[in-house]
Formats: C-alpha cells, sequence, structure tokens
C-alpha cells in the first residue's frame, strides 16, 4: 500500500512562462460567453535535483451561472456537457461547454446538494445534504429519484460519493458515517466512521479497495467492504486535516491536507496562507489542486516534483473540488457562481 500526501503548508515559488486566461461574460448569468482577459503569469517551481523540468502550460475559461446557485461539486457529463451540483438553491445543474448555456433541476424542497459523480449508468449521482438522501437523476428525463437515509440517521451532513467496480456506491457524512448504496436492489447500508465526525473525500482505486479522508478525525480510512469496517490509516503530520482523496492508474493514493497546510510522503505548497481543498489525478499521473490561500489551481508533476500554480485574476474563486475527463479538468468557483475548466496546450 503506497500512500502520497499533497499538502498546502508551504509554497515553492519561481518565474516561468505565462499561460492564456478566457473568461465568460459576467453580463450574461446564463450563457458564458468567451471573452479576452488579461494573461496572468503562472509561477513554476524548479524541479527536483537530477530531473528534467518541461514547463506545463494550460489554458484556463471560466463559465458564468446563474446567480445564488453556489456550485460546489463538478462532474462532466456523457454528453459533453458538465453536471455541477448548485448547493444554495437546491439544483443539479448542467453547462454545455460550446455554448455556455444551463439548465437546472430542481432536487426537492430543502434540498442542498454537495458531491456529483457520473456512475456507470451515465447518470448524474448527487449526496443531498439537505434531503439526507443519495439522489439519481436520469440524464434523459431528469427524473428524478431519492434514496433518503434511514430515519435513524437524521442529518448525516452528505458529503461525496463513489462508484466501486461492482458498481455499489459508497458515500461519507461529515457528521460521522460512511455507507453503501446497492442501485439494484436500492438497498442502503449506513455505518459508525471511526473516531466521530468527519468523512469527507472519497475514492475507488483500479486496485478495486475504496479510501475516504476524515477531515476533523485527521486520518484516512480504507473500508473493509467484506465486513463493513474500516482500517484508520494515520498521515505523518498531526492534525492535517485530511479532506479529499484520489488515486492514480498504480493505485496510490493522493490526499489534500486542510490543515496540514513512501509509502507516506508530503509536497508541501509554498505561500503565506496555503489552504488546499480539492485534489485529483489526471489520466497522465499528474496531480491537480486548488489551494483557496493563494487563489489558485495548481499542478504537480510526481516524476520531476515540478509545480505550476495559476492564480485567479478576481479574488475568492474557492473551488471546492476538481474533475476531469481527457484533456479537461473541471472545478466549481464557489466564490463567483462559475464553472471554470484547464486545458492543457502543451
Amino acid at each position: 500500500m503506497k500512500l502520497a500526501f499533497a499538502s498546502f503548508a508551504a509554497a515553492l515559488i519561481a518565474c516561468g512562462p505565462a499561460a492564456t486566461r478566457t473568461l465568460s461574460s459576467p453580463a450574461s448569468p446564463s450563457a458564458a460567453r468567451p471573452v479576452a482577459a488579461p494573461t496572468a503569469a503562472a509561477t513554476v517551481a524548479p524541479p527536483s535535483p537530477g530531473t528534467s523540468q518541461r514547463p506545463l502550460e494550460f489554458t484556463m475559461q471560466e463559465f458564468a451561472l446563474p446567480r445564488g446557485q453556489g456550485p460546489h461539486d463538478v462532474a462532466p457529463a456523457r454528453d459533453g456537457g458538465v453536471w455541477y451540483t448548485a448547493q444554495l438553491s437546491g439544483e443539479l445543474g448542467w453547462l454545455d461547454p460550446k455554448t455556455g448555456t444551463t439548465k437546472a433541476i430542481r432536487l426537492g424542497v430543502g434540498s442542498a446538494p454537495h458531491g456529483v459523480i457520473v456512475g456507470p449508468d451515465g447518470a448524474p449521482w448527487v449526496t443531498d445534504g439537505g434531503l439526507n438522501a443519495i439522489v439519481r437523476v436520469d440524464p434523459a428525463t431528469s427524473e428524478v429519484r431519492r434514496y433518503p437515509l434511514p430515519a435513524n440517521r437524521p442529518n448525516a451532513s452528505l458529503n461525496t460519493a463513489v462508484f466501486d467496480r461492482d458498481g455499489t456506491l459508497w458515500f461519507t457524512g461529515q457528521n460521522g458515517v460512511f455507507g453503501r448504496l446497492d442501485p439494484r436492489s436500492g438497498t442502503l447500508v449506513v455505518s459508525d466512521a471511526p473516531r466521530g465526525p468527519g468523512p469527507y473525500g472519497i475514492a475507488t482505486c483500479p486496485d478495486g479497495e475504496v479510501y475516504f479522508a476524515s477531515l476533523a478525525g485527521n486520518y484516512v480510512g480504507r473500508i473493509v467492504k467484506e465486513t463493513g469496517g474500516t482500517m484508520i490509516l494515520t498521515p505523518p503530520t498531526s492534525g492535517q486535516g485530511a479532506r479529499r482523496v484520489w488515486c492514480d492508474s498504480k493505485s496510490r493514493v493522493w490526499v489534500a491536507e486542510w490543515n496540514a497546510g513512501q509509502k507516506w510522503r508530503e509536497w508541501r505548497l509554498i505561500g503565506p496562507r496555503p489552504m488546499v481543498y480539492a485534489v485529483f489525478v489526471d489520466d497522465a499521473d499528474t496531480v491537480w489542486l486548488t489551494d483557496w490561500g493563494a487563489n489558485a489551481i495548481a499542478h504537480f508533476d510526481p516524476a520531476t516534483e515540478a509545480w505550476t500554480i495559476h492564480s485567479h485574476p478576481q479574488p475568492n474563486a474557492n473551488i471546492r473540488q476538481l474533475l476531469g475527463r481527457t484533456g479537461e479538468v473541471w472545478g466549481a468557483m464557489s466564490g463567483q457562481d462559475k464553472l471554470v475548466v484547464v486545458r492543457s496546450s502543451s
């Protein structure tokens, strides 16, 4: 078992090549018409000694959403669009990147959706803390189906979900639970998490193992699917606030540490107040992070240990999650009611 850690408590700074940015027009909240924007320089940290660095070049494009939606998580859709949870308005949104148009699907009275993923069936699946339910939306008909948690599990503060290789959906709840849903039978089981409150991000590795991060518990948990138990894996930095996890193609687990700023290994971002929220490993096994402290998206190449950090020109982007498909990495800018996509140009 090899666990790799991405931490945000320090910074790596160097001058590097500039990247270009395209911004959506703020005048049209439901249609993001790209317009030219000032070029922002990317900060490139030097690679480790003995390695060669090929600077990463990428562009960032932003899409304005209807005001007040409060986008939280994103999931690229099979039809080329992008699903996103509108946490403040209780909706599941869909964006067409070609035109910038959006549509919204109401999830129910009291809805406050957090995470969204696309399942093996091609449908978006939502963890809805307001409804205390797992929600499936039919991508063709927009029909909403809810799988409520048992009555003895109220206010679980549902967070994120993932499917394993067998088609079972696993999910977390910050109020101290994790669970599983069998979409075929509708059977839903909820278990107590070790150390109480905290379960947050969750991911499935290619080897079939399922891991979750506990933000309040400061650990990574491996779910023992055969017994329904959890194996606790404690990072070397105490009080690090493990928040999001992701697996690469070798089933190494990457963790974003909210408070800390092999086997176990940590890389620390440089900056006066780095705060890593999300982590995503793309299909080339390079790592993407969001840093709230620097108001930036960061790219890390494990082979050279080189960083490329790209700051947003406007303050408080507050990107809470990253997810991608080949050639694209998407994030939800909760602080500005926008979605952002990063496309590599190298």
